[in-house]
């Protein structure tokens, strides 16, 4: 499958590298945050937040070159779409490091750590996805492994909750947690968004 979106403005391509480049610097800080030591917890939330704001900027730069293109290369619904669902994955990202900070939350947990990596290899997919996309080209083994990271964020997140309500002593640790891991799994069913946004891209060009 491929079609080629050439020679319609080319400059939403790299806007949509750049936004996901920016949610792989996001995500690998978070993964930094969860495993490193919780003194530095506050610094590393600050990094994602400055990069969070960085993407709105590059957002507002899609939705702006939106009101003057004449010419754009797909449907102007699904660039605006896929804009927005980039920024939501990583408006997710740091209100998982936020809520970490926020609830003063000192030590990570195995559960924890495996929702970060498992968000960092979805957001490499997704900027795999995102290179990909200007010729459609190679677009299905990526589209495919978001589809099997986020099961396998599922299968974490039902994990965790279960053993949180079963082991939890402190009622305020699972408040805490139940919080984190919910912001956590919402950012990995985000980037599965993204993914459907591209499929019915690349579906509608074919």
């Amino acid at each position: 499958m491929g079609f080629s979106l050439l020679p319609k403005e080319t400059e939403y391509f790299a806007l949509f590298k750049n936004i996901s480049a920016k949610l792989r610097e996001a995500s690998a800080i978070l993964v930094e945050m969860l495993e490193g030591d919780p003194k530095e917890y506050d610094s590393l939330s600050k990094k994602i937040k400055s990069i969070e704001h960085e993407c709105d900027e590059l957002t507002h730069n899609v939705t702006t070159k939106l009101n003057t293109s004449f010419i754009t290369p797909f449907d102007r619904e699904d660039i605006y779409t896929l804009a927005v669902g980039l920024d939501d994955v990583c408006d997710y990202i740091d209100a998982g490091a936020r809520a970490i900070v926020m609830y003063n939350i000192r030590e990570t947990n195995k559960h924890a750590v495996s929702l970060a990596h498992i968000i960092d290899k979805l957001t490499d997919s997704i900027h795999s996805a995102a290179d990909h996309l200007k010729k459609s080209k190679g677009l299905e083994k990526y589209l495919l492994e978001i589809q099997r990271l986020e099961n396998d964020a599922d299968e974490v997140y039902y994990r965790a909750m279960g053993e949180l309500f079963a082991n939890a002593k402190d009622p305020i640790d699972v408040i805490k947690w139940k919080e984190v891991y919910e912001i956590l799994e919402n950012a990995t069913d985000k980037c599965e968004a993204v993914g459907n946004i591209i499929e019915s891209i690349v579906l509608k060009h074919a």
